[in-house]
């Protein structure tokens, strides 16, 4: 039996105690064991099943699947992504990498930073609106970043389309007056069929308008110039980024430039040293003092020892609305595979399945089933210290009672005669506590989340960078439709009757 398999069975022998107890039995070391700080962010895993005996077993794992060695290939520019022979650099975009790597995306900010400027000096002509075209990580990390930091201060309206659906980019359209709007086109490989087709309705959309050149409108933001130029953009036009950067991992790169053209090159710039500052922690800190590897302990623990399919995340402020959004992606895509870093069938469950919301709106839709349902729900709750208005304290000083209430209650439970009223609790919650919602603690809030998928995949043995599971879908919808592929005739008459053939 390996090392990683003799963890992997003394964590299937771990008995869990009860969160109560373990809470209850010594406070002070039960916080110092399962709180960290860093980054002015509070990460607090007391009110889970994570005890000391847990975090033995999982710190032998973490040894035996080489998370020390994979950590150094990732910071270093190795190949982290093995399926592909490539590195994973995101981390290189905030200044922690390879130092030919952080060089070339200083380099490639410095140019972001100069069209920023000109558009900025009206070199665009007068420019209220800026049209973002992507899908996936070209979109969803924008989105975030723009809908939590520019509600009060974006220079510019921002509308980020994804959706093939044209009433998504209809709806933009509506909002926006061709002549006085920026079309920002976001594919690292600049072939997405998606965003094409939305890219050339935009096009087509300033043409109708009268736009004087309207190509020239469009900014391309790609791993892949050369594709951006043969569609009709023009080389001064086109902010690369470098192959090594994922596209669930990009928002620091090119990718970001609807937030640093909304919000302003030094808020951009203090969201990639508020994620330097978590990458130095990851970097540095060994064991369960890393954060990072401390939640995905816990994670591990829920999957692979207590069966839990899903995780939800309920972000309890309006402003990281879109966080449970982002991290479907991140994790799903990036730890939702099959097989060991050497091909071989993964024997344990691979992500968890993310979702969740907003609060309090979501106590009122999905906590019954988390409170009194049969399925065991690890519930990680997002909240900050100081709100985002001036309105009367009460609103938000209810808003922190009841994210902080439903972590006890989860906790603690309630028995009763009555089944219909009685609440097992010993279910879990992490709390993450921001002092603010700022471009720092954002950066820091999504580079933590970065490396918990990268720690959790080191303890899977397995490839957090490719995705060729999107693959098959987007090749047969390519085919259905061009009518190039023969499909079974349950889909054929599917497709007949969607489309009124």
């Amino acid at each position: 039996m390996t090392t990683a398999a003799k963890a992997w069975q003394a964590l299937a022998d771990w008995k869990p105690q009860k969160i109560a107890d373990l809470v209850a039995a010594d406070p002070d070391a039960r916080l110092q064991a399962t709180v960290r700080s860093v980054a002015d962010i509070r990460f607090d895993f007391a009110k889970t099943h994570l005890d000391e005996a847990a975090v033995a077993i999982l710190s032998d794992l973490a040894a035996a699947q080489d998370f020390a060695g994979r950590r150094k290939t990732l910071f270093s520019g190795g190949i982290a992504n093995p399926t592909e022979a490539r590195a994973a650099e995101h981390s290189a975009e905030r200044g922690e990498g390879a130092p030919e790597s952080v060089h070339r995306a200083q380099a490639l900010h410095q140019r972001m930073r100069m069209l920023v400027d000109a558009i900025e000096a009206g070199a665009f002509g007068e420019i209220r609106h800026l049209l973002h075209i992507g899908i996936g990580g070209s979109a969803l990390g924008p989105d975030l970043l723009v809908d939590a930091l520019g509600r009060h201060n974006s220079r510019y309206d921002v509308a980020v389309v994804s959706n093939v659906d044209g009433a998504a980019l209809s709806e933009a359209f509506a909002k926006f007056s061709p002549e006085h709007t920026l079309v920002a086109v976001a594919s690292k490989t600049f072939t997405t069929t998606e965003t094409l087709l939305n890219a050339g309705s935009a096009l087509q959309w300033l043409e109708e308008a009268g736009v004087e050149d309207p190509t020239g409108r469009f900014i391309a933001l790609t791993a892949n110039p050369e594709k951006a130029m043969e569609w009709g953009i023009d080389e001064t036009r086109i902010l690369p980024f470098s192959e090594t950067v994922g596209g669930r991992y990009s928002l620091w790169s090119s990718i970001g430039f609807p937030a640093a053209l909304a919000l302003g090159w030094d808020a951009f710039a203090e969201l990639l040293e508020g994620a330097a500052e978590m990458d130095r922690h990851f970097r540095l800190a060994d064991g369960a003092d890393n954060v990072c590897l401390l939640a995905a302990f816990v994670d591990q623990l829920y999957a692979n020892r207590l069966g839990c399919q899903t995780r939800a995340v309920f972000a309890y402020d309006e402003r990281l609305r879109l966080l449970p959004d982002y991290l479907q992606q991140l994790e799903m895509e990036s730890n939702g595979k099959a097989v060991t870093l050497d091909g071989k069938p993964l024997d344990q469950a691979s992500a968890a399945i993310t979702w969740g919301g907003v609060g309090t709106d979501a106590q009122h839709a999905v906590f019954q089933l988390l409170h009194q349902g049969t399925h065991l729900t690890p519930v990680e709750f997002v909240v900050a210290r100081e709100p985002d208005h001036l309105l009367d304290e009460a609103h938000h000083e209810t808003l922190v009672a009841n994210c902080i209430a439903q972590g006890a209650a989860l906790m603690a439970g309630r028995a009763s005669d009555d089944g219909a009223r009685s609440y097992p609790g010993d279910r879990p919650s992490a709390t993450i506590l921001l002092d603010q919602v700022s471009p720092h603690s954002l950066g820091a809030l999504i580079a933590f989340y970065e490396h918990r998928v990268f720690a959790n995949a080191v303890l899977l043995g397995i490839n957090p960078f490719d995705q060729f599971g999107v693959e098959l879908g987007k090749e047969m919808a390519k085919g259905l439709a061009e009518g190039t592929v023969e499909f079974d005739p349950a889909t054929q008459a599917l497709m007949k009757a969607a489309l009124g053939e």
